[in-house]
């Protein structure tokens, strides 16, 4: 039932440092809480009163008409005196909402619609938003956002990089300047008083990455005693009380843009904030190493698990190796730290392949985010794994990393003392959002019907045959006229259709991790007549696709997927480039039985066996096996994040003892 009184927590009553305090979760509420939140799913429905809500908000628009610009900023700092000091009421947030959608109005020409104020009612609530690609999301975060920020809390827009934090801060900056609230905005590289001054602005726009490490930059600072009364009373007796030094007021409220892309699909690895550690091992070192496994025979020496990603050496091998290491007067010095270098050589070669999980670019080797498609230049793989590829590269060697502190995005995130957000494909994981975070997932209808076609998915033998349908698909369409969006997993098959297109004199343009720049502005001009583009995964996401002029007459911008995610939420964020806003779109997926989900599923040996061959006398009946394969990896991603979560807190329990942060 509806809530005529919204809670919000008091910066007052949180302490030096304000955050919400670790609870753990016991054997049998982890067990029963994903099943918990897919009930939920329901009760978490819009019910009656978000009409009472609507009403009430405009009810009390049409009084603010006829406020001048300064009237309205007398208005805001009432309702922030009000919001301070009584309880929150549904008449109080309707008229604050009211308030904001007039100054979106004003200064940008753009008034909130009924379907944006559900969005943001919801996440006022604490909910996360489930809104469709398109509608909005960007202009309806300011109705929650700025309501907190009356109330006295700071409040965090957080998203998944710094183009898009940018962009958003500066896009709805005057709304925020036309109430009286400050806007802050931190990017990579900024120095620590410029951070600090962003944080205490009453609204900053971050990344989820900036401002996970400047938290625990703080945690460092702060020690274990955040909620001691000692840290503000040390400004009395300390010439740098550590207060003066935190970077974060504590965390308080976030709306977190692309809650599934943060929460779920970046939370597989855990943040480290390192310094430099030893010197890493000498060249030759990697080198022999590289050269030794070359002589190691798959099956008999060592187990490649393609799904898990990883590699077993066998007793047998580790005897092998040892004894070619022996005739090499190998430098290292116990048989361990040699088994060692061979399973991290092993790794290099045959799990982690360039272009698809890694990109070498001016020396150096950056991890390619395999959801994004984008490199993560400041992230290295531990273990001396980053190391050995680097030397299979030819790459300069980088220093080794020591770790300073660490934490789960999980943990992270549960810290907050108000945690919300939006996204497009939300109720694809309302299980693992309400076990980790206590997060329910509340649809918002669409503010004009979907015109979004589904094609039939095309099932191929090979990927030759694949990509040879793909490129006259697009012929098909960039001929009547239509723009044309082609999806692929990684940059070595954005390069293999754009060489496919090429041989076929199709003008177009490729998006992935080499090309980077500008991502939005190229993407934003994706839907013009006859325009073919080319990206990985969900490179521009955050930015829609406007069909160019006479387009929507000749059916839309229409969505080619090449192959499945390990996630079918990612599938679906793809069908959403099209279709917004009521606009025409379609799309259709061309699979084969050598896409690298199948072949992780099955095996290489498997994938290349007679059973391929029985499944494709399925025909299109055989994306069923597709679905399966999927529904395999995203149980495993699912697994890995719960143990990483269990793991953290595992480790910062032991760690407690000895009075260490994290």
């Amino acid at each position: 039932m509806f809530k005529q009184t919204l809670q919000l927590p008091s910066l007052a009553s949180a302490g030096a440092y304000a955050e919400r305090s670790d609870k753990l979760d016991g054997r049998v509420e982890r067990f029963f809480s994903p099943f918990h939140g897919w009930l939920l799913r329901n009760a978490a429905r819009l019910h009656d009163d978000h009409r009472a809500f609507l009403r009430a908000v405009h009810k009390r628009a049409p009084d603010l008409k006829g406020f001048d610009d300064g009237d309205l900023i007398a208005e805001a700092s009432q309702l922030r005196y009000r919001l301070k000091r009584e309880k929150t009421s549904l008449v109080l947030i309707a008229h604050c909402f009211a308030l904001v959608r007039e100054a979106s109005g004003r200064q940008l020409g753009m008034f909130q619609h009924d379907v944006q104020m559900l969005g943001g009612w919801t996440m006022l609530k604490g909910l996360l938003a489930e809104m469709q690609t398109g509608e909005g999301k960007t202009l309806t975060a300011t109705l929650p956002a700025a309501a907190v920020a009356l109330s006295g809390l700071p409040v965090h827009v957080i998203t998944v990089n710094d183009y898009l934090a940018k962009r958003d801060a500066e896009l709805m900056r005057p709304v925020y300047e036309a109430l009286g609230l400050s806007v802050g905005i931190i990017q990579e590289g900024m120095e620590d008083e410029e951070r600090r001054s962003a944080y205490r602005c009453d609204v900053t726009y971050c990344t989820n990455k900036q401002l996970a490490f400047d938290y625990l930059r703080d945690r460092m600072v702060l020690g274990d005693s955040s909620r001691q009364m000692k840290v503000r009373l040390e400004r009395l007796y300390r010439d740098n009380p550590r207060a003066d030094r935190l970077l974060l007021r504590g965390l308080c409220f976030a709306i977190v843009d692309e809650a599934d892309s943060v929460l779920i699909d970046e939370a597989r690895t855990p943040l480290i904030l390192s310094g430099e550690g030893d010197q890493a091992e000498p060249r030759e070192v990697y080198e022999l190493a590289l050269k030794l496994v070359d002589q190691l025979r798959p099956g008999e020496h060592y187990k490649l698990k393609q799904r898990e990603r990883s590699v077993k050496v066998t007793r047998a091998g580790k005897h092998y190796f040892e004894q070619l290491a022996k005739k090499e007067s190998a430098p290292w010095k116990t048989a361990r730290h040699g088994n060692e270098l061979a399973e991290q050589a092993l790794m290099a070669k045959c799990l982690f392949l360039r272009d698809q999980h890694y990109l070498v670019r001016d020396d150096k080797v950056q991890i390619i985010d395999e959801y994004t498609g984008r490199t993560m230049a400041d992230r290295s793989w531990e273990h001396g794994l980053h190391q050995m590829i680097e030397t299979l590269e030819g790459c300069t060697l980088t220093k080794s990393r020591r770790t300073l502190v660490r934490i789960s995005y999980q943990r992270f995130f549960r810290r907050y003392l108000l945690l919300s957000g939006m996204t497009g494909t939300g109720s694809d994981a309302v299980g693992e959002l309400w076990a980790i975070y206590k997060l329910r997932v509340v649809t918002i209808p669409t503010h004009k019907p979907s015109k979004r076609v589904p094609f039939p998915t095309q099932v191929c033998r090979n990927l030759d045959e694949k990509w040879t349908q793909v490129v006259q698909r697009v012929r098909e369409l960039n001929q009547a006229g239509r723009p044309v969006l082609v999806g692929t997993r990684s940059v070595e098959a954005s390069e293999q259709v754009s060489l496919r297109l090429q041989q076929a004199g199709l003008e177009h343009s490729v998006l992935n991790a080499r090309q980077d720049e500008g991502e939005a502005e190229i993407v934003a001009q994706a839907g013009g007549r006859s325009r073919i583009m080319v990206a990985t995964n969900m490179a521009g996401r955050g930015t829609d696709i406007k069909l160019g002029e006479g387009v929507a007459e000749l059916g839309g911008l229409h969505v080619l997927i090449t192959e499945l995610h390990d996630a079918r939420r990612i599938d679906r964020q793809l069908h959403g480039r099209c279709g917004r806003q009521g606009d025409p779109g379609s799309f259709e997926t061309f699979l084969s039985f050598e896409d690298d989900l199948i072949v992780k599923w099955l095996g290489k040996k498997m994938a290349s066996k007679p059973v391929t061959k029985l499944l494709n006398s399925l025909g299109t009946k055989a994306a069923i096996v597709f679905r399966a394969a999927q529904r395999t990896m995203e149980q495993k991603h699912a697994r890995v994040r719960r143990e990483l979560l269990r793991t953290d807190t595992d480790t910062d329990t032991l760690l407690a003892f000895a009075g260490k942060p994290e």
